[in-house]
């Protein structure tokens, strides 16, 4: 019989305990968070109609590459989620009775058939919360704080940048970008960062732009006042897009600097976030140090999304955000801040030939609200303590038959070698 070479599919992984520790408290700080910001829960398939995923509405040309698709028995065309924000447009536009503002969170796993890098899978656990009903700012600035507030809980220190795609396209066709290649210039500014000055410079030669156009946006990019506001006035009464993004903008910053936290978000006019899907306010996350260079949070407002799937063409005011927990996870095992040291256990009852005598215990400690992990493999008292010294488990109970018969048990500091006796009445029949 052939030997099986076991291996995981490519882009997916295994999470041991240690791992899925951190991965779990990850997930469970930024749900309370969530929680306290008046957001509910909602659950969608993993499993959609590959016509929905592909909608005009949902990720653009460059993510539909990447989805992964099947069907079923019955012969029908499905697809695995790629993202969480169609599948919550999906709701909304099947629920008309949903009252508004209606404010989500979800955690879960989605599927992108794409390239692996750090923090980068292509099964992977996103993090996201959803407002729909609000037009204003307000909405854009209560998902900026709450990512904030998020962050700060976890340790990792991060920058904001945030952007108006109003803003950006409408700079565009001020310079003369053809209208039909607006959408690839934006996909060419937002790699800006990453490849440089020179390398937008050629690859928008290569789009067919005109000469005089690449020229104009080469001004924009490299004008040292194009993080300033009154940088764009003029050309708000050239362009209408350009007048409605700035008014965006100047009314977010408002609220930035109400909440004291227009230190930590940063106006980037080139962001561009490559997704067609957004409509004004756009953003992402970075850690401040830098130690990752892709995002580890990123949103905006869509409020075509939703009007779109219902077929009315309705606008749908909705903001999201939306968290990567596998490569917030990358970055806390990078950050020297990360405490792996800190045990899961508040207590390790080991047995000395008294094992039902110290279930009772277990079961008493946990009924407490204890984290109690039991000794069920007969280690020998040398060994057992070798375990809580190596998993930097403080208190060790053991319990012995003179302990039982003096219905108490010992509890032993680890740390300090202090021991103490705790009074408990052992059924004994």
């Amino acid at each position: 019989m052939k030997k099986m070479d076991y291996q995981n599919v490519k882009g997916t992984q295994d999470y041991l305990p240690e791992a899925e520790v951190v991965r779990r408290n990850i997930r469970r700080t930024l749900e309370d968070v969530f929680i306290q910001y008046g957001c509910k829960p909602l659950e969608t398939p993993i499993l959609n109609y590959t016509e929905l995923l592909a909608s005009k509405y949902g990720g653009g040309a460059e993510i539909l590459e990447e989805m992964y698709t099947l069907t079923d028995r019955g012969e029908r065309d499905l697809a695995l989620r790629y993202d969480l924000t169609i599948p919550f447009a999906k709701v909304v536009a099947m629920n008309p009775t949903i009252k508004m503002p209606f404010k989500r969170y979800e955690i879960g796993k989605v599927f992108r058939d794409g390239p692996i890098k750090t923090g980068r899978f292509r099964e992977f656990t996103q993090c996201d919360v959803d407002i729909v009903g609000i037009e204003s700012q307000i909405a854009e600035a209560e998902l900026m704080m709450m990512a904030l507030d998020a962050f700060a809980k976890l340790d990792l220190n991060v920058t904001i940048q945030y952007n108006n795609r109003k803003l950006l396209t409408g700079m565009l066709e001020v310079l003369g970008t053809p209208a039909e290649k607006i959408n690839q210039v934006v996909l060419i500014l937002d790699k800006l960062e990453k490849v440089g000055l020179e390398a937008v410079t050629s690859e928008l030669t290569e789009q067919g732009l005109p000469s005089a156009t690449v020229k104009l946006i080469n001004q924009f990019l490299t004008d040292k006042n194009n993080t300033n506001y009154r940088y764009f006035e003029p050309f708000s009464d050239q362009n209408d897009q350009v007048k409605q993004g700035l008014s965006e903008l100047k009314e977010l910053e408002a609220y930035l600097e109400a909440l004291s936290i227009n230190n930590q978000c940063v106006f980037n006019p080139f962001l561009a976030r490559g997704l067609e899907i957004y409509t004004g306010t756009i953003y992402e996350i970075f850690l401040s140090n830098k130690t990752i260079k892709s995002s580890i949070g990123s949103g905006g407002r869509y409020d075509n999304a939703i009007g779109g799937l219902i077929g009315t063409n309705e606008n749908f005011s909705t903001v999201g955000i939306s968290f990567g927990l596998d490569v917030i996870y990358t970055a806390l095992n990078k950050s020297k801040e990360k405490n792996a040291n800190r045990p899961d256990v508040d207590y390790y009852v080991i047995p000395l030939n008294t094992p039902k005598e110290s279930l009772l215990v277990a079961k008493y400690l946990r009924g407490q609200g204890y984290k109690v992990e039991f000794e069920m493999g007969n280690k020998k008292i040398g060994k057992a303590l070798d375990k809580a010294n190596k998993e930097n488990i403080r208190s060790v109970i053991i319990i012995g038959e003179v302990e039982v018969k003096n219905n108490q048990y010992k509890v032993k500091d680890m740390l300090s070698g202090e021991e103490k006796m705790e009074y408990f009445f052992f059924n004994k029949g």
